[in-house]
């Protein structure tokens, strides 16, 4: 038998949910299971499986001490000598880290400790505001993915608080995010609003245009402004409005513009002219627009966050030779 504590980070969970990460091992179907058997008590007596914990709450657990063990992958943070990071902001709650492209957010299903997740958790151990033999059910986590061949800013939370409270924020489109691209040719009118669906063919991992709704169709909305124009070049800053698969790079090409670099949705000849294998696509720029109440985060309602140097703007645009990023943006 085992004991277990709930702690802050635990605090609010159903039952069944909390046993579950704390038991990651433990099939489900027995989960519930144990549960109706009553050999998962909470403080001394039988509980429903939806029942919510609170904190100081002891759970007694009659389980083989097999299922207790972590998953490999849920270790990764361990195999983390120096942590490789570039951290736009951090405080007690949060940790913004600007992505470089060729990163993974998480291991694409085989364990991976170069991802930015165990960077993340490795340096919240060894900086000990993380102590992992002292959580029974959490771990820092990501709010927000970037595709592998993106840079730019991902949010990490720190705390189960400000995970859910960020997942909210998220889910209500109360963080505003803002992307760099280069692009083929030059978006007329120089500012405007891209409005239509599309569809994910999960085999290709691939997402199609489509002008009318149709089943299965996602409504995507970006606004974009052209910033500067060098040859077959322009350098565009894109807000979403929705966050879709791919929705940048579809709909940039569905409008004629597409990404420099970008080998799915891009133009073959014109990204071998340039020598480019990956998309320019950069989110440089997010702000916390909260509009209702955000708890433990209200401090952060009104601020900006940037990430100051974007290569490919660089290396086509002359930025920080001939002029700044911020002129650009003015």
């Amino acid at each position: 038998m085992k004991e277990l504590r709930v702690n802050p980070n635990d605090a609010g969970q159903r039952l069944d949910r909390f046993v579950g990460k704390a038991v990651p091992l433990l099939p489900e179907s027995l989960l519930q299971k144990y549960i109706r058997l009553k050999r998962i008590k909470l403080n001394g007596k039988g509980a429903r499986r939806d029942q919510r914990l609170c904190e100081g709450d002891l759970l007694q657990l009659y389980i083989n001490d097999e299922f207790f063990e972590k998953p490999r992958e849920e270790n990764s943070y361990l195999k983390v000598g120096t942590p490789r990071l570039t951290i736009v902001y951090e405080d007690e709650n949060i940790l913004l880290a600007d992505k470089k492209p060729g990163v993974l957010c998480h291991s694409a299903g085989v364990w991976d400790y170069n991802t930015l997740i165990a960077n993340i958790q490795a340096y919240l151990a060894q900086k000990g505001e993380w102590r992992p033999k002292e959580e029974n059910s959490f771990a820092p986590a990501l709010c927000n993915r970037i595709d592998r061949n993106t840079g730019g800013i991902v949010i990490a939370a720190k705390n189960a608080e400000a995970l859910r409270i960020l997942n909210d924020k998220i889910r209500d489109r109360e963080i505003e995010k803002y992307y760099l691209c280069a692009v083929q040719g030059r978006p007329k009118p120089p500012e405007g609003r891209l409005e239509n669906w599309l569809f994910k063919d999960a085999q290709k991992n691939q997402v199609f245009v489509k002008s009318k709704p149709e089943t299965g169709a996602k409504t995507a909305v970006t606004e974009y402004r052209l910033l500067v124009s060098k040859g077959p070049l322009s350098l565009v800053e894109c807000r979403l409005l929705t966050g879709r698969t791919h929705q940048i790079r579809a709909q940039m090409a569905h409008a004629g513009w597409p990404l420099l670099g970008d080998g799915k949705y891009g133009r073959e000849r014109f990204n071998k002219d340039f020598d480019e294998k990956g998309q320019a696509l950069y989110s440089y720029r997010l702000r916390f627009d909260f509009p209702t109440d955000a708890g433990i985060l209200n401090y952060l309602r009104g601020r900006e966050f940037r990430v100051d140097q974007v290569d490919f703007a660089e290396k086509y645009f002359d930025l920080n030779k001939t002029w700044t990023l911020d002129q650009v943006l003015e």
